[in-house]
């Protein structure tokens, strides 16, 4: 049984230093250096380890790889961009009793099939008792820059059962600029809610575990962070495409402090019908309308083929 604990190590800071590491701004890279926060965020994820694959995106030096080895967690991969970590990475790798292995791909373009394979091939999996794997986790400290597009991405995925997200148990535990977790589980009527709001909620629960303030990062950013969890609904909101939500959630965002009244009048005065048959008040705002609703009416939408602006 590979153990479950890694061996003493050179600390993060010491790798940076060792190897030059220097955070790019162009890639919105951020390090935390503070173990006890990445163990907090690991604690708080609740990640179920049995026939589990741990999948990280963009671990850098690897403090947050080190938190879910520490775990116990025996099958972890982690897709890394930016070849400069790959050393510190490998170093991680083989002092992780064949529980780890890193990939220099970029995760928005990566074949998820390598993951998986990966995943399946590591030494902690070498008597080939995991044919498949029955939970997938998503974990990352994102690059604030392409958060929103990787997430984007995933749930569309997630919602064809497309990649690693064919698991029948995944859980997406993400990092996130403190105003864009704001917006992600922003419920009706919050004045945060927006598009991400409602795209993620169709398919997910998605909740906030815990809080990283600016000052835990280096270099330190302007905002604070915050680790939103995503966990896909046992009966998903979403009746249409998720493309088709997007549209008519972009649609009606667009014109956010109009009532949705006058935003489909200005569109086509016949479509407010569409308001009414879906039960929604035509006088709330787009931030007032529950997911449900705003699902609904893409159904209705996309059902009959009808194209919006």
């Amino acid at each position: 049984m590979p153990m479950s604990k890694l061996p003493k190590l050179p600390s993060i800071r010491d790798l940076i230093r060792i190897y030059n590491l220097k955070a790019k701004q162009q890639l919105s890279q951020n390090f935390i250096l503070d173990k006890n926060i990445t163990d907090k965020i690991v604690s708080l994820a609740g990640l179920e380890l049995d026939n589990a694959l741990c999948v990280e995106v963009g671990p850098g030096p690897g403090l947050l790889t080190r938190s879910i080895l520490d775990s116990g967690a025996q099958n972890v991969v982690a897709v890394e961009k930016d070849s400069r970590f790959i050393p510190t990475l490998r170093q991680l790798q083989e002092a992780s009793d064949g529980r780890f292995d890193v990939l220099l791909d970029d995760m928005l373009k990566i074949d998820h099939s390598r993951i998986v394979q990966s995943g399946l091939q590591l030494g902690s999996n070498a008597d080939g008792h995991i044919k498949t794997f029955e939970y997938v986790h998503l974990l990352g400290n994102l690059p604030f820059g392409v958060a929103t597009p990787m997430l984007v991405q995933w749930l569309h995925l997630l919602s064809l059962k497309q990649g690693i997200f064919t698991s029948p148990n995944v859980s997406m535990s993400l990092m996130f600029q403190k105003e864009v977790g704001d917006r992600i589980v922003a419920g009706a009527s919050d004045s945060a809610r927006g598009r991400l709001s409602v795209v993620s909620q169709s398919i997910c629960d998605a909740f906030r575990i815990y809080n990283v303030p600016s000052s835990g990062f280096v270099p330190r950013p302007k905002v604070d962070a915050t680790v939103v969890q995503l966990r896909p609904l046992e009966k998903p909101l979403l009746k249409s495409s998720l493309g088709t939500l997007e549209h008519v959630v972009r649609f009606s965002f667009m014109k956010r402090r109009k009532m949705l009244a006058r935003i489909f009048k200005d569109w086509d005065p016949a479509h407010i019908a569409l308001l009414e048959e879906c039960e929604i008040d035509p006088t709330l705002r787009p931030q007032d309308v529950p997911t449900e609703k705003f699902c609904q009416l893409a159904h209705v939408i996309e059902q009959r083929n009808i194209k919006l602006p």
